[in-house]
C-alpha cells in the first residue's frame, strides 16, 4: 500500500508540471487570485508563526534535509543496483512534494503580471531618458551623503548595528504602501542568514526560504548594503519572485524610509544600475557623469567592491550558473542577467515622479 501511495505522489509530478506551465500563461489570473488572494495569507501565517523566532527555522529545515538526503542516499546506495524502480520512486516522490510546496507557498509569483504592467509603466527607454533620471538620482545621493559626512570626501558608515536595521527596514515599506497599498509589510520575518559564510562565497547576499517565507540577509556583508538588502528581500517576501522587480521595490522602500541613512542607501544602490547601463552604452558619458558623483560614495562603492573580490573563488560562477538557469525556469528568460532590467523601472518610474 506504502508503495502505491509513493507511486502516485511521484507520478503526480507530471501532471503538476504541466498545471504550473498552463497557468504561466494566464499572468493577470496568478496576479488576482495568487499574488493578491491566497498568498498573502499564506505570507502572513507563517510570518506570524515563524517571524518571532530570533532565528532561521528554514535554515533549520534545509540542514536538516541535507543531512537526511546525504543519509538516506548513503543506506539506500545498494537499492539503486537492486530495486532501481523503487529507488527512482522514492526519489521522485521526494521532488513531488518539494515540487508542489515550493509552488503553493511562494513559486507561482514568478508567473504573475509584470511589474511595469501593473503600474502602467514602458518597459523601454532612451539614452536621454536614463541620462536625465541618472542625473536627478546624482543629486540626489550627493546631498543626502553630504547631509550625513559633510565632508565630500568621506564615505557613508551608517552607526547601527544589522539588527537594528532589521528594526528600521519596515517603515519604508509603511510609507511606501500609502502609494502602493499592495506593499503593507507586518508582521516582520527577516533575520540573519545561519549559512552567511557558504553564502557569501557563493556570491549572494540573500534569499527567501519558499517553505517558511522567511527572509534571510547575508551577516557578513558591508553594513553600507544590508538596508537595501534587506528591503529587497522583503520585495521577495511580499511576493515579487522576479529579481528586478525586487530591486526596483527594495530602492523604493529604502528611499522612502524616514532614516537619512536609508535614504542615502536607497538612492546610491539605484544610482549605481544606471551608471552601470550608462558605462555599458557610452563609457565617455560614464566619466562625466561619475565626475559629478562626491568621491564618499565612491568610496561606498569600492568597499562593497572589494568585500565580493575578497571572496571570490572558483565554486562562485558554478553557483550563479545554477541559479540562472533556475531563473530561466521560472520565466526570468534572462537568467542573473534580469538583475539589470531595474534600470527600466527606476527610469521609466522616476521620470515623471518627484525623487
Amino acid at each position: 500500500m506504502l508503495k502505491n501511495k509513493k507511486t502516485i505522489i511521484a507520478l503526480l509530478l507530471i501532471p503538476q508540471y504541466l498545471l504550473v506551465k498552463l497557468v504561466s500563461n494566464y499572468p493577470d489570473f496568478v496576479e488576482h487570485y495568487y499574488s493578491n488572494g491566497f498568498y498573502p495569507v499564506i505570507s502572513k501565517i507563517f510570518r506570524y508563526v515563524l517571524g518571532w523566532l530570533p532565528f532561521s527555522f528554514g535554515d533549520l529545515i534545509y540542514s536538516f534535509a541535507v543531512i537526511y538526503a546525504f543519509r538516506w542516499l548513503y543506506k539506500n546506495r545498494k537499492r539503486l543496483r537492486k530495486d532501481t524502480t523503487q529507488w527512482v520512486v522514492d526519489v521522485f516522490a521526494a521532488l513531488s512534494i518539494m515540487y508542489f510546496a515550493f509552488h503553493l507557498f511562494w513559486g507561482i509569483n514568478y508567473y504573475r503580471l509584470p511589474l511595469y504592467k501593473s503600474l502602467n509603466l514602458k518597459h523601454d527607454y532612451t539614452t536621454e531618458q536614463l541620462v536625465f533620471v541618472t542625473e536627478r538620482l546624482i543629486e540626489k545621493s550627493n546631498a543626502y551623503h553630504l547631509k550625513i559626512t559633510k565632508n565630500d570626501t568621506l564615505k557613508v558608515t551608517i552607526p547601527y548595528s544589522k539588527n537594528d536595521v532589521f528594526k528600521k527596514v519596515s517603515n519604508g515599506y509603511t510609507n511606501l504602501k500609502q502609494v502602493f497599498p499592495h506593499l503593507e509589510y507586518h508582521p516582520k520575518s527577516i533575520k540573519k542568514s545561519l549559512f552567511s559564510y557558504p553564502l557569501t562565497y557563493m556570491g549572494f547576499s540573500g534569499y527567501l526560504n519558499p517553505l517558511t517565507n522567511e527572509a534571510q540577509v547575508d551577516a557578513i556583508i558591508p553594513i553600507y548594503k544590508f538596508p537595501t538588502t534587506s528591503a529587497h528581500e522583503i520585495a521577495h517576501q511580499l511576493g515579487f519572485a522576479a529579481e528586478n522587480e525586487a530591486n526596483f521595490i527594495g530602492c523604493l522602500a529604502s528611499i522612502n524610509n524616514d532614516n537619512i541613512y536609508f535614504k542615502y542607501t536607497g538612492y546610491t544602490f539605484g544610482l549605481r544600475y544606471c551608471l552601470n547601463e550608462i558605462y555599458y552604452r557610452d563609457v565617455c558619458l560614464y566619466e562625466d557623469l561619475i565626475s559629478d558623483l562626491n568621491i564618499g560614495i565612491l568610496k561606498n562603492y569600492k568597499e562593497v567592491r572589494e568585500f565580493w573580490e575578497a571572496h571570490e573563488n572558483l565554486t562562485e560562477p558554478l553557483f550563479k550558473a545554477f541559479y540562472g538557469h533556475f531563473l530561466k525556469a521560472n520565466q526570468q528568460n534572462k537568467g542573473m542577467e534580469s538583475y539589470s532590467y531595474v534600470v527600466a523601472l527606476l527610469v521609466n518610474y522616476f521620470e515623471n515622479t518627484s525623487i
